[in-house]
Order: structure tokens, then C-alpha cells, then sequence
């Protein structure tokens, strides 16, 4: 019988407690006490953006609450954890994954965030919005809509907008704005499709789409449509090749490779 993720990730904390003793304590609080992927990650989010204001304690049933409401979850945290394990060339474990990534941790508080804005508690959502804003460098309004196996890498920086969607199997790197033009209300910011990859410092701007499969290169300024399988550059950005693979995203190569005229 083959190991859950989560028991997967309890079987490399326990390793790792075992060849670092220094670590036993803290892997023992954060996994191994734990019987469930969320109820670790309810405390760890907890502990993490607890303040003065809203304590690690009420922040705790904040998390435990969305996580039991989205029946979902648990599947969108696990591919967003192998998403991260399996393009990222540094991610050597799934522990540390779960751990210290922040990128996965800010990404994962959003998606309470998200379900407290779906039940009409946007109050208690913009909260969140700022306190994962504070502690992770990462702004994403609560009404955004954001698919599973998804991977923010480094994270900081990343900001993307009210009306924005991004589907499944994309990547994210640091500094990358998905950001209205203005002062436009109403449907204002871009949707990009499955299989996206997105270079670091890219900006793109408006209610435009970013075709499936395609690659932004780093710092590009996209303000237009782009088509499926595309490889874009530039300022403004413009289309310089194709892609013929499915999902740049999951390759993480952000150079021209595979890019055809």
C-alpha cells in the first residue's frame, strides 16, 4: 500500500528529526504531532501571521474553518506541494516544501481568504489579504480566482489583481504584477490560462489573456492578447516565437529554448 503525500512528508520529518536532534522540537509542533496535511497547515499559517491584532489562536480557527469548508482543499494543497517539489531544481524534499517555502504558504492562506470572500466575510478576508501581504511579500485580493498546481517561486513581490484568474499548472516567479491598467472598474485585470509560465519581474497589465501554454520572459510588458503556445518578450511585449510543448510551467526553462519562428 502506497504512502499519502502527507505520510510521505511525516516519513522525511521524521528522518530529518533523527539525523538533526536540534530539529526534533520543532518538526514534532509543525508535522509529526499532526494527523492531516491541514490541520498542520492551519497551525503553521497560524504561527506564522499571528499579530497583536488577530492572535495565532483565532487565526488558527480562521484556517481550520476554511479548510474544513472547501472539500477541495486538500487535493489543491497537495498538487501545489508537488508542483513546487517537482520543478523546483533547489526543492530537495517534500518536508521542506510544506515547510519553508513561502511562495506555497502564501498561496495556501490566500485560498482561505479566498473562501471567506466566497461566504460573504470580506471583512475578515481583506485581513488576511494584508497579513500575508506583511509577512510573505505577496498581494493577492481574495477574489481572484486561482487554480491548483500552482507554483510561486521565490515569491516576493508578486502581486496579482481583483479580477484576475490564473488556471491550473501555471508558474509564477518573483516580481510579476497581473495588474489593471488604471482606474478601470469591473472586469480590469488579466486571465491567464493552463500551463503558463511566467519569467521573473514580468508585467502584465489589463483584461487581457494569456494564451495556454505560453512563456513570458523575464521583465516583459505584456498590454495585449497573447495566443496560445507563445513565447513573448519585450517592452511592450511582443510574440517572438512558438512553443510546441503543453506546459511551459512544468519545464521551468525560461530562456528561448524550443522557441520556433
Amino acid at each position: 500500500m502506497s504512502l499519502s503525500l502527507w505520510q510521505e512528508i511525516q516519513q522525511d520529518a521524521a528522518a530529518v528529526a533523527n539525523e538533526e536532534p536540534v530539529l526534533a522540537s520543532f518538526l514534532q509542533v509543525t508535522i509529526l504531532k499532526h494527523d492531516s496535511i491541514l490541520e498542520a497547515l492551519s497551525f503553521l499559517l497560524a504561527e506564522k501571521l499571528g499579530c497583536d491584532a488577530t492572535s495565532s489562536l483565532t487565526l488558527h480557527e480562521v484556517f481550520e474553518e476554511a479548510f474544513s469548508g472547501d472539500q477541495d482543499m486538500e487535493d489543491k494543497v497537495n498538487c501545489d506541494i508537488l508542483a513546487i517539489y517537482n520543478r523546483d531544481s533547489a526543492c530537495q524534499n517534500l518536508f521542506s516544501t510544506f515547510l519553508y517555502y513561502k511562495g506555497f504558504h502564501a498561496l495556501q492562506a490566500w485560498r482561505a481568504a479566498h473562501w471567506l470572500w466566497q461566504q460573504n466575510r470580506q471583512s475578515l478576508a481583506l485581513v488576511l489579504q494584508n497579513r500575508i501581504s506583511v509577512v510573505f511579500g505577496v498581494d493577492i485580493h481574495p477574489a481572484a480566482e486561482i487554480g491548483r498546481g500552482i507554483m510561486f517561486d521565490h515569491a516576493t513581490g508578486i502581486v496579482v489583481g481583483e479580477t484576475a484568474v490564473i488556471e491550473d499548472c501555471v508558474s509564477i516567479l518573483q516580481s510579476v504584477t497581473l495588474g489593471g491598467t488604471g482606474k478601470e472598474s469591473g472586469d480590469r485585470h488579466p486571465k491567464v490560462r493552463r500551463g503558463v509560465l511566467i519569467g521573473p519581474g514580468a508585467k502584465i497589465l489589463g483584461n487581457i489573456e494569456i494564451g495556454a501554454g505560453s512563456k513570458i520572459t523575464a521583465a516583459s510588458v505584456v498590454l495585449n492578447n497573447i495566443p496560445p503556445h507563445s513565447v513573448v518578450a519585450g517592452v511592450p511585449a511582443e510574440v517572438i516565437g512558438t512553443i510546441e510543448i503543453d506546459a511551459p510551467a512544468e519545464l521551468m526553462d525560461q530562456g528561448l529554448s524550443g522557441c520556433c519562428d
